[in-house]
């Protein structure tokens, strides 16, 4: 059943995730309470198949090096693992934490996880809260460690990616990660070897780690 969920694209599980949620919040709502979520199916699902509230990590690397800072990153990891290391300007919230953190409703957020599932799940609370800019980083620190900090260059590449490649090398340095080069013994046993190759040491953080809840930038909107 995992393996078969795992398999899912992102759309079919923030579906998924959405329906459930959707589900729960059905049985647990309370009527007085202010924190009650309210979920709008159809809006929910056109989301869902535009994939409108992805971004990808090769843009939040761009933003991040033109030093944009119309958006807040939010790390949904526990501290331990944030602590160890953390995308550059992100803030370490908890799921839980998230309705009463301080982030504004009129804030861009993007979330991240190891992947996707809490991510999915974390955008469905704050979308059902009426959080207008929520969006989840394609993939989450996985896909960040594949094509930031640890990008590799096939060895049949062609000139084109070869070129394209030189260029992630430049993004790769700037947050400290380190390019790799496939070698002929990892392209012809990585279908059949039973060895796993080594994964790369990740870089250290440069600035104290920043964790605690959001800081409040603009005034809440209506």
């Amino acid at each position: 059943m995992k393996e078969w969920f795992m398999k899912l694209s992102i759309s079919k599980k923030l579906a998924m995730v959405a329906a459930l949620l959707g589900i729960i919040a059905l049985f647990i709502a309370n009527p007085t309470d202010d924190n009650k979520i309210y979920v709008n199916a159809k809006e929910m699902a056109l989301s869902t198949v535009k994939d409108q509230d992805k971004i990808e990590v090769m843009t939040l690397a761009d933003w991040l090096i033109k030093e944009k800072s119309d958006f807040t990153l939010v790390d949904l990891r526990n501290e331990k693992e944030y602590s160890e290391y953390n995308i550059p300007t992100s803030v370490n919230i908890k799921m839980e934490d998230l309705l009463g953190s301080g982030l504004m409703r009129n804030q861009k957020i993007i979330l991240y996880g190891n992947d996707d599932i809490a991510a999915a799940q974390a955008w469905f609370v704050l979308r059902s809260s009426n959080y207008k800019g929520v969006y989840i980083l394609s993939g989450g620190l996985n896909e960040w460690k594949n094509q930031i900090l640890f990008p590799k260059l096939a060895l049949n590449a062609t000139p084109e990616q070869t070129a394209a490649f030189e260029k992630v090398k430049q993004i790769s340095a700037y947050f400290g990660g380190t390019p790799q080069l496939a070698t002929a013994e990892q392209t012809t046993t990585s279908a059949a070897s039973t060895i796993k190759p080594a994964i790369p040491a990740m870089p250290k953080l440069s600035t104290p780690a920043v964790g605690g809840k959001a800081t409040k930038k603009k005034k809440e909107g209506c």
